[in-house]
């Protein structure tokens, strides 16, 4: 790191947060951490006029920020990564865009995190706002996570986190187009602890996460970061095969001891449906592992940035002066 890179850095992903920026950008606006900081924005494809009203909020504040423009709308967790790859700060805290995290708490985490000096800091929220079937879904998430990732049962796998700013920066190296943050952080390191913060209601909109991309989330847990459900598969076809030679073995019993049975069209029936849904969903396992591989080999972009708008300096000392820069394209 240089001497002019921030202490602390903000990362805040947006997606269809129009309503909701000029309140956000006045609660940064507030904070005092008493270090260089600085806040990267990542706007993720918004179909509304997000970054327009992000880029009038932060011209009317002297919020030390960075805001980046995806081409198109790629992914909470893309998302992420992109700002993990433009914050400099020695610490980075990633937080939602709806103020359901209040910027307050993320100073409580970075500074939790400087204090134990644990590399990743999640934020444990005392009571979740929540609707309660995300929750639930949200719970299956982080037990699947847990399970395949061996990760500590002890704290919840939020995505409000501080991490580490070399340990951000090494998980951001990750190129595959399906990135999982909580599995790329635990590949590089296991000095991860967790705090209790706040979790207010939501003020304006409503949540963007659906079914749809928690059963998106749940495959890239499954399939990008553990081999478990091909093994899993593996040890259940070795259990069908078991079953099935117990089945031959007593029908030959039967046999030699009673002649010729007339098989039941009930029991038929019942094993090809049985042993046909299964051979269905491993082949299934199978063809999403192939497929997630073939997209990836094929070069699918994780990511792809439209533009970055600079505002205001970092304050450091003998920072250079980048007040008003603008970069159109991608970054180097």
């Amino acid at each position: 790191m240089s001497p002019a890179d921030p202490e602390l850095s903000l990362v805040i992903p947006l997606y269809r947060s129009a309503g909701s920026v000029a309140a956000l950008v006045q609660r940064l606006a507030a904070l005092e951490p008493g270090v260089a900081w600085e806040v990267v924005f990542v706007d993720d494809g918004s179909p509304d006029d997000t970054a327009v009203q992000m880029r009038s909020a932060l011209q009317r504040t002297p919020l030390p920020a960075l805001l980046i423009r995806h081409s198109r709308n790629f992914g909470e967790h893309q998302a992420v990564l992109t700002g993990y790859r433009h914050a400099r700060g020695r610490y980075v805290v990633n937080l939602d865009d709806d103020l359901q995290n209040p910027p307050e708490e993320a100073l409580r985490l970075w500074q939790h995190a400087r204090t134990t000096g644990l590399d990743v800091v999640y934020g444990d929220y005392r009571q979740k706002r929540h609707a309660g079937w995300r929750n639930l879904g949200s719970s299956f998430a982080n037990r699947t996570a847990h399970w395949l990732l061996d990760l500590p049962e002890r704290f919840y796998l939020s995505s409000f986190r501080c991490v580490a700013g070399v340990i951000a920066r090494q998980a951001a190296v990750y190129a595959g187009p399906y990135p999982y943050i909580d599995g790329l952080l635990s590949q590089v390191t296991q000095a991860i602890g967790s705090l209790d913060v706040h979790h207010d209601s939501r003020a304006v909109g409503e949540s963007n996460y659906n079914l749809r991309r928690l059963i998106r989330l749940w495959l890239t847990i499954f399939t990008s970061f553990s081999l478990m459900p091909l093994r899993l598969a593996t040890l259940l076809g070795v259990a069908l095969a078991l079953v099935g030679l117990a089945v031959l073995a007593w029908l030959l019993l039967e046999f030699l001891l009673h002649g010729t049975l007339v098989p039941g069209w009930l029991s038929v029936i019942s094993a090809i449906t049985l042993f046909g849904g299964l051979q269905s969903l491993l082949i299934g396992v199978l063809g999403e592992y192939l497929g997630r591989i073939f997209l990836t080999v094929s070069g699918k972009p994780q990511s792809f940035i439209r533009s970055m708008d600079r505002f205001r300096a970092v304050e450091c000392p003998g920072a250079l002066d980048r007040t008003g820069g603008r970069h159109d394209g991608v970054a180097p």
